[in-house]
């Protein structure tokens, strides 16, 4: 459990928030990697991890239930100062929409700047996210680019070639695979004793 001085709701006064949404299912190397890249080039006081409650995206796809992937987030960001966990889709009815998410915390931080952050894959549908025309005048979008491809877009990109996915994670414990190395041992104890996956199929996507 984080301790209160380093929940989101405390932050001291920021100039440059960058907000990191996502299932986390599980947190990975490649997510946090990314999130160290994008906070040191970007200049940024915090970044702040939303684990979403149901997101939007991935209403077709099954989940782990969102007490557990908040574990396993808190559990890996634990001890680092410039990366802290908000709970606010969680504790919000379903679906997850960002633009709710980004209110919230433009409210608490009227003054910072605000940088949400996607993954290279989620870009070809970003502009049917809900009131998308709204959520693009309040925040920056920056686009976590992992892959050896390069898309096109007009956003800020944060580029590192890591080949690690959420989905790659879950079909190796599925099949009795190590995944030492590829998620935080503190995660990695949770996914074990949880049996998180031990029945995961392949998904077409990389999270």
């Amino acid at each position: 459990m984080r301790s209160p001085e380093r929940s989101a709701d405390n932050l001291e006064i920021l100039k440059r928030i960058g907000i990191y949404g996502g299932t986390f299912d599980p947190i990975h190397y490649g997510h946090l990697i990314l999130a160290r890249e994008a906070l040191e080039r970007l200049a940024l006081g915090k970044v702040i991890f939303v684990p979403a409650a149901v997101s939007p995206h991935k209403l077709d796809q099954p989940q782990t239930a969102a007490s557990i992937r908040l574990a396993m987030l808190e559990a890996a960001l634990e001890g680092d100062k410039d990366f802290i966990v908000d709970r606010c889709e969680i504790q919000r009815p379903p679906p997850s929409f960002t633009i709710d998410t980004v209110e919230e915390i433009r409210q608490r931080h009227p003054q910072a700047e605000l940088f949400y952050f996607v993954g290279a894959d989620n870009v070809p549908a970003l502009r049917s996210w809900h009131r998308f025309g709204e959520l693009e005048k309040l925040v920056q979008f920056v686009v976590l680019e992992r892959t050896a491809l390069e898309t096109k877009h007009p956003f800020l990109t944060i580029r590192r070639y890591i080949d690690i996915s959420a989905t790659e994670i879950r079909n190796r414990v599925a099949l009795g695979r190590p995944i030492r190395y590829l998620v935080p041992a503190t995660a990695e104890e949770i996914i074990r004793r949880e049996h998180l996956y031990e029945e995961s199929k392949t998904l077409p996507k990389k999270t």
